[in-house]
C-alpha cells in the first residue's frame, strides 16, 4: 500500500516540477548548495538506472574537478543513519573520490523513493553523451513506472513528440542489435532502418561489416520483404506507402502541393536513381503542367 501512495506522490508532482529542482539549483552554482558534507557520508543510490560510467568521462571531469572543485552541488535525500543518498550528481561524487576531494556542496530534498528514481532517469535522459537506446529506456521507464505519456514527457523535457516516438520504436528491436546502437557500431538511423525487417539482428550485422549507409539499410530491408510479396506485384511493391521513409513521403507532397497533381517518387533499390510520376487528371493540367516544364 504505501508504494501506491509513493507512486501517487512521485506523480502528483509531475515532470515540469521534478525538473525544476533538477535544472534550477543546478544552474544557479555553487551559491545554491545548502551545506558541506564529508564525502564519505554520501552514498549513491542503489537504485541508479545509469549504470555505465565512461572511464574517459571520468578522467576528464576529475581533472576538472582537481582544478575547479566541485562547481554544480549534488541533489541529496537524508537517510535514517545520518548519511545522505545522491538522488542526482553521482557522476561528479565519483569524480570526486577520483580527484581525493574530503566535502562536497549538497543540496537536501525530501524526495520518496518513487521521486529519486524519477529524477534519476530524468537527469540520465538530460546527459548529452546518453546514447539513442539509453535516452529510449529512459523514456519506456518513465511511461511504465510512473504513467507519464509522450505528450507530457516532450512538453517537460524540452523533446519533440516525433523524437520521442522515433526512440522508442528502436525498443522493438533484439538486444544484440540494440547492443551493436550502445557501442556505436550502429548509428540509430540505421538501426530504425531495420525496424520492419524480419531478420533486423542478420541484416545488421552486414550492415556493419560492409559499412552501409541509412539509405543503402533501407533498400537492404526492402529485397528483404519481397519475396514475401505476390509474384508480379512490382507496381504495387512500387507504390506501397509503407516502403518509403517520411522524407520521401514529404517531398511527394511538397511537389503535389507545388504543382497541384499528385506526385509519386519511387527509389530504385539499391541505387541513387529512380522514378518520378505526376499524374494529371485533366488536358487543361497536362497543359499546366507542360507551361511549367517548358517554362513558359
Amino acid at each position: 500500500m504505501a508504494d501506491t501512495n509513493e507512486r501517487k506522490r512521485g506523480l502528483g508532482r509531475g515532470l515540469s516540477a521534478l525538473m525544476a529542482d533538477v535544472t534550477e539549483t543546478e544552474s544557479q552554482g555553487p551559491a545554491a548548495a545548502e551545506r558541506r558534507v564529508p564525502i564519505e557520508k554520501i552514498v549513491p543510490n542503489p537504485e541508479q538506472p545509469r549504470k555505465r560510467f565512461a572511464e574517459e568521462d571520468l578522467t576528464d571531469l576529475t581533472n576538472s574537478v582537481k582544478e575547479k572543485g566541485v562547481i554544480q552541488p549534488l541533489i541529496v535525500r537524508p537517510r535514517s543513519n545520518g548519511d545522505f543518498e545522491i538522488v542526482a550528481g553521482e557522476r561528479r561524487w565519483r569524480a570526486a573520490q577520483m580527484a581525493k576531494l574530503h566535502e562536497l556542496p549538497v543540496i537536501v530534498r525530501d524526495f520518496t523513493d518513487v521521486e529519486v528514481l524519477e529524477v534519476a532517469i530524468i537527469e540520465n535522459i538530460q546527459r548529452a553523451d546518453l546514447n539513442s537506446i539509453e535516452e529510449a529506456t529512459g523514456y519506456r521507464q518513465l511511461m511504465d513506472r510512473f504513467g507519464h505519456t509522450q505528450e507530457k514527457m516532450a512538453e517537460a523535457l524540452g523533446k519533440s513528440r516525433s523524437h520521442i516516438a522515433n526512440l522508442l520504436r528502436l525498443l522493438k528491436l533484439p538486444e544484440p542489435v540494440l547492443a551493436m546502437v550502445r557501442d556505436g557500431s550502429l548509428s540509430a538511423g540505421h538501426a530504425r532502418a531495420l525496424i520492419p525487417a524480419a531478420e533486423p539482428e542478420k541484416l545488421a550485422r552486414a550492415v556493419v561489416e560492409k559499412g552501409l549507409s541509412v539509405r543503402a539499410t533501407e533498400a537492404l530491408v526492402k529485397r528483404e520483404q519481397e519475396p514475401a510479396k505476390s509474384p508480379g506485384s512490382t507496381r504495387s511493391r512500387r507504390t506501397e506507402g509503407e516502403e518509403k521513409d517520411a522524407d520521401t513521403k514529404a517531398l511527394e507532397g511538397d511537389l503535389s502541393a507545388n504543382l497541384g497533381m499528385k506526385v509519386t517518387l519511387s527509389h530504385t533499390a539499391g541505387g541513387e536513381g529512380g522514378q518520378l510520376t505526376v499524374t494529371y487528371e485533366t488536358l487543361d493540367q497536362l497543359d499546366e503542367l507542360c507551361r511549367k516544364l517548358g517554362g513558359h
